[in-house]
């Protein structure tokens, strides 16, 4: 980037506000979060409150950010707390010249055209030549925005529209005035993609830009079509989730989500604003919703919207709907379609949309409707919110949760079947549709390439892959097609799909492959089972093979990694019950050492190798992740040893490894009394089946260590991954040794385990079975009955757990716990 970013002015602390001051200081950006200062009311004076306190003058500042602190993992907008001392807190009246200290001054303040031109004056008092301003804003025009400041700023001036929660939420659309410096506008899009973890959608000045206008029609619209078809909420969502390619909350849970007031807002804002859409009563805001408003029915911040959490007669949890005939609540049901049922069967998210449109039930009726509608809506929005089909897809991706764009939708069901059905329908075919139907579709492949159809010229374009271009790099002119770039090497997204593509798979099966990422790097990636990744002997068999060809083929390192929706959830529970159930201890001792043995190679491998962990990371996919030089997490990396809500330890090497890194710093230091804390530590993480909420919070439980690399955007993870090899292999990699210096603390520490076992299940705090687990925690993690500091190899460890494993999976608790999870489509974890 050309313009560097290392304090950040947040104009505004409410909801959005807080929310990017707290994202920035995840992200190692400090920030003065300002807002304004209230009036002193009567009961302040009462309290001897003065106005010119300054504790009284932050209050609206100070009061979000400690609010944000308290906010529970993880929807906390802050990966852990200690990250809030970035966030600096003041007030506009006292604060405001501090600004021309920042490089980036963000404005989040009410919706309010009026109230934004206010503060951009007090701004352009203060504004430093080559100082970043954007809004928050939602579809307030930049012009009149930017009416109150000099010429100068206005080419600074631009809308940096982020998405609730921040921190969770990837879309961050840009849209830029008539007077905005383009290449001011890229440095922030770097930014935002490259630290912030973003990924950035181009819309035009226009109200709710992109992802917005389209999400809010095609709500407004399924509320059309459920009026007129006479469905309930209840069926609605059940047909508009994921049998659809949307998010479980569909639409009204979204809605509820969003909050009705907010949403009631950004649809009478297109209906208000835009009197030439073709659509614009579609947005019209029905008096039933109205009616809601003005009841607070609001959704989740009011306790009830679209739902309302209630009871059965019988005392149990349910959920009550809005029945908008009466605009009473009624119970909620569980709908039964046919055409859903099917749909449900398919993997592939095209094709099953494409399936649940063959039916012939109401709910493939609705789908048809809603496709068909947010089909055409979308190509006549092209280009007055946005210039591609690209951006609009991204933004419905990025900001609505859906699992294709509705253009990457439509080439899914069949472009030339959409047009077939929409004359069938009697309704006008856009013009851009029925050229993309004619040249085959929206998006195609050209070799490496992924092109669309530009609406413009009626051709096909490469698609951008990132907010810069190519710049050189020596690659395999192959390996170059599956790689994006931004400006270096080290900022490119590696794609698995383009590595297949470009030939580079080097060996496969059912669990996993490896592959040549480039620059003499290998990847062992894992694909089973529905991209969920179970540790299953295929894994583990490929674990092994690596080894193999990274001497055969002369690679200088590894990484392990995969792009399916987690990186592992555990172990193959099913065939792990299988086996205790036909009293195979063989087999299921060998599932255990299979797996030690596995981690244990590729740690002592004479070559550096990077775990790359996102998503869950659980059981047996925390274990492989521990076991590596290094780990490079996405920030979103939900990662812990979970075996004993299962009825079993963790036995690939987890208790080892917790023991090791728990121990790290304590070992021989004379300032440390007792190893008994630090084991206590890893016992009740292990014992608790603790799991961290993201990445920074997994290093504060010594899951991964402060030298661990933490990507906030998982499309580099991979890269990421890379270059930490690469690093190493240049500041020469010395391979480690088994460690033969673990001290164990012995049998009275395990005697104090026992008695606190023993404490907590008189208390009924744990059943019987939950206290034989605990037990052999204890006993792994101290040594048993070994005298204090007993000094012992890795492998002793290994050898209590794999005994450890054995004989819990030999208990009939254990194994009605297996099948309880099996039968109940909890995650297969160990």
């Amino acid at each position: 980037m050309s313009k560097n970013i290392s304090k950040v002015a947040v104009l505004g602390s409410g909801v959005m506000g807080c929310a990017i001051a707290c994202h920035l200081a995840n992200c190692g950006i400090p920030s003065l979060m300002m807002d304004i200062v209230l009036p002193l009311s009567e009961e302040d004076k009462k309290k001897g409150i003065k106005k010119t306190d300054p504790a009284f003058r932050n209050k609206l500042a100070a009061g979000a950010k400690e609010a944000a602190i308290k906010m529970k993992q993880p929807m906390a907008p802050l990966y852990v707390t200690k990250s809030a001392d970035l966030v600096q807190v003041g007030n506009f009246e006292d604060d405001m010249e501090k600004i021309a200290e920042c490089d980036w001054i963000i404005e989040v303040v009410k919706e309010d055209i009026e109230i934004k031109k206010k503060v951009f004056k007090q701004v352009a008092k203060y504004w430093k030549p080559g100082t970043i301003v954007t809004s928050n804003t939602s579809g307030l025009p930049i012009k009149e925005m930017g009416s109150v400041m000099t010429p100068e700023m206005r080419k600074h001036f631009f809308v940096t529209h982020f998405f609730n929660p921040v921190r969770h939420m990837k879309l961050l659309e840009l849209v830029g005035g008539e007077e905005t410096d383009p290449a001011i506008m890229d440095d922030m899009a770097e930014f935002g993609e490259r630290i912030l973890g973003k990924g950035i959608v181009y819309g035009k000045d226009t109200p709710n830009f992109v992802a917005n206008r389209i999400g809010v029609f095609a709500i407004m619209k399924t509320v059309e079509h459920m009026m007129s078809m006479g469905l309930r909420i209840d069926e609605i969502d059940a047909i508009a989730g994921p049998a659809m390619g949307r998010p479980k909350s569909a639409a009204f849970r979204t809605a509820d989500l969003v909050g009705l007031d907010t949403f009631s807002h950004v649809s009478m804002s297109v209906y208000n604003l835009c009197p030439d859409d073709e659509q614009r009563a579609t947005f019209q805001v029905p008096e039933w919703m109205n009616k809601m408003v003005a009841n607070n029915w609001l959704g989740n911040k009011s306790k009830q919207g679209f739902y309302k959490k209630g009871k059965t007669p019988e005392g149990k949890k349910a959920y009550e709907i809005v029945d908008y005939n009466t605009c009473e609540y009624i119970p909620s049901i569980k709908p039964e379609f046919d055409s859903i049922k099917a749909a449900k069967k398919v993997d592939d998210v095209g094709e099953r949309v494409k399936k649940l449109l063959t039916g012939t039930d109401k709910a493939a009726e609705f789908a048809w409707k809603l496709v068909r509608d947010v089909t055409i809506y979308s190509c006549n929005r092209i280009p007055e919110i946005a210039d591609d089909v690209v951006n609009i897809d991204n933004g419905m991706r990025w900001g609505f949760a859906w699992d294709q764009g509705p253009f990457e939708t439509a080439d899914a069901v069949g472009l030339k079947d959409i047009v077939k059905r929409i004359k069938e329908d009697g309704l006008a075919v856009p013009e851009f549709l029925d050229k993309a139907a004619k040249a085959g579709g929206f998006y195609k492949k050209v070799g490496p390439k992924r092109m669309y159809f530009d609406a413009a010229t009626f051709s096909y374009k490469e698609a951008p892959k990132t907010a810069l271009k190519l710049n050189t790099v020596n690659l395999n002119s192959r390996l170059a097609g599956a790689i994006d770039f931004m400006t270096d090497p080290a900022s490119a997204k590696i794609s698995i799909a383009g590595l297949k593509e470009a030939g580079m798979e080097i060996a496969k099966n059912a669990g996993a492959s490896i592959f040549d990422m480039g620059d003499g790097v290998a990847l062992l990636e894992f694909h089973s089972y529905k991209g969920m990744n179970p540790i299953d002997v295929d894994i583990i068999e490929m674990m092994m093979k690596t080894l193999e060809i990274v001497k055969e083929r002369g690679f200088l390192g590894v990484v392990i990694g995969n792009q399916g929706q987690n990186f592992s959830v555990g172990a193959n529970l099913l065939m792990l019950l299988m086996e205790s159930r036909q009293k195979n201890w063989a087999n299921v001792e060998m599932a255990s050492k299979g797996l030690q043995d596995a981690n244990m190679l590729l740690k002592y491998a004479p070559f550096p190798v990077v775990t790359a962990p996102f998503g869950m990371v659980l059981g047996g996919g925390c274990e492989v992740t521990m076991h590596g030089d290094a780990i490079c997490a996405a920030a979103e990396t939900y990662i812990g040893l979970v075996e004993v809500g299962v009825g079993v330890i963790p036995a690939g090497g987890g208790c080892k490894e917790y023991l090791v890194r728990n121990l790290e710093g304590a070992l021989d230091n004379p300032n440390v009394p007792s190893l008994f804390p630090f084991v206590r530590k890893a016992f009740e993480n292990i014992a608790m089946a603790k799991v961290s909420m993201n990445a920074y919070e997994a290093i504060q439980n010594n899951v991964l260590r402060p030298s661990d690399h933490v990507t906030v955007n998982k499309d580099y993870l991979l890269s990421d991954a890379k270059q930490m090899v690469l690093g190493m292999v240049k500041a020469g990699y010395t391979p480690k040794s088994p460690r033969k210096d673990i001290k164990l603390i012995g049998y009275q520490y395990y005697a104090a385990f026992k008695n606190a076992i023993w404490t907590l299940r008189q208390g009924n705090y744990i059943s019987d079975h939950d206290a034989l687990i605990t037990d052999w925690v204890a006993k792994i993690l101290t040594g048993g009955d070994v005298p204090g500091n007993a000094v012992v190899d890795e492998q002793h460890v290994l050898d209590l757990e794999r005994e450890a494993f054995v004989s819990l999976c030999g208990t009939e608790k254990t194994q009605d716990r297996m099948q309880y999870m099996l039968q109940n489509n909890k995650p297969l974890r160990n």
